[in-house]
C-alpha cells in the first residue's frame, strides 16, 4: 500500500488497509487531532450533538460545583489571558457587520476583522520581489479563541526552476 502524509504531523506512514480514508497516523498526537477535527466538525453540523454536548457540561458543571473557582485561583495567568480574550470575543460580538472599530488588546489597538482568526493559509509570500525566511516553529494562537492553538513546523523547500 502507498505511504500516505498525516493531516498533523505531516510525516508518512502505511495506512491500515482496513481504513477507508486514512489522513492521520497512529501517534498519539496526531489522534488528539484527528478527534478534535471531527469533533468540530459535528458539532457545526449536528444540532442535536451539539445541544447533547451542552446538556453534558451542564450537568457536569453541577455535579463538581467550585471546580472553576478553584481552577482560576490556582491558575491566576490563564484567567487573566480568558478575561482579555472574552473581552476581545464581546467586542467583536458588538460590532456591525464589516465594522472597523478598533480593541485593545494588551494595551495596543487591534482592529478585529477576518484577518485576526488564525485560518490554515494565512501566511502570505513576500513574491519575487523580496524574499523573506519563514521556517522555524511557530505556535498558531488566534486572537479569538478556539479549541486548540496548533504548533507548526515551517520548512524551507529550495525549488529547482529549469
Amino acid at each position: 500500500m502507498q505511504e500516505v502524509s498525516c493531516a498533523h504531523c505531516g510525516t508518512y506512514f502505511i495506512p491500515d488497509p482496513r481504513q477507508k480514508n486514512p489522513r492521520y497516523c497512529g501517534k498519539e498526537a496526531c489522534q488528539r487531532a484527528r478527534k478534535a477535527a471531527w469533533q468540530r466538525e459535528k458539532l457545526r453540523r449536528d444540532r442535536d450533538y451539539r445541544a447533547n454536548q451542552k446538556q453534558c457540561q451542564q450537568d457536569w458543571c453541577k455535579a463538581n460545583p467550585g471546580y472553576w473557582k478553584k481552577y482560576r485561583n490556582a491558575h491566576p495567568e490563564q484567567a487573566e489571558r480568558n478575561r482579555m480574550l472574552q473581552q476581545i470575543r464581546n467586542r467583536k460580538r458588538r460590532l456591525p457587520a464589516g465594522g472597523g472599530q478598533k480593541c485593545s488588546l494588551e494595551g495596543q489597538a487591534v482592529k478585529m476583522d477576518a484577518s485576526m482568526i488564525a485560518k490554515m493559509d494565512a501566511l502570505k509570500s513576500p513574491g519575487r520581489s523580496g524574499r523573506t525566511s519563514f521556517f522555524g516553529q511557530y505556535w498558531l494562537v488566534p486572537v479569538i479563541a478556539k479549541m486548540d492553538a496548533l504548533k507548526v513546523n515551517i520548512y524551507e523547500i529550495m525549488a529547482s526552476c529549469p
